[in-house]
């Protein structure tokens, strides 16, 4: 963030944002110092879950996707959806919806498959129906 090299101003929402991310410390020192940080610090901050060297990133990001799309594709976009509404004013949340999205899982084939796939000691094939 190099607003304090450049003389400009942050708005309240993106500043908010950040301390959301990081705390106020952390944020006053981003903002502070406008310098850059290692991806041990950005990790710290809690700004990145993970830092892996250079030459295995590519292989680490390709089994990380691989694990992420071998999961329930409705039960990742509930997630997906809920984190994103715990993070807005409670006034703002649609919790409804929410509440359909869980329930759409517990009303799949994907559940029944889980189920069945975890029962019979395999790797279940869900289809996000």
């Amino acid at each position: 963030m190099p607003a304090a090299k450049l003389g400009l101003g942050y708005g309240f929402k993106g500043i908010k944002k950040l301390v959301d991310v990081v705390g106020p410390s952390f944020a006053k020192e981003i903002f502070y110092t406008a310098r850059q940080f290692t991806a041990e610090e950005a990790r710290t901050m809690g700004l990145v879950n993970r830092v892996v060297p250079a030459d295995e990133l590519e292989s680490y990001v390709k089994s990380y996707a691989d694990t992420i799309s071998g999961n329930a594709p409705l039960t990742v976009n509930s997630v997906k959806v809920i984190v994103g509404e715990t993070v807005k004013p409670e006034s703002e949340r649609n919790l409804d919806r929410c509440a359909e999205l869980v329930a759409n899982c517990f009303a799949s084939k994907d559940y029944i498959e889980g189920r069945q796939a975890f029962m019979e000691k395999r790797k279940p094939k869900f289809t996000g129906a």
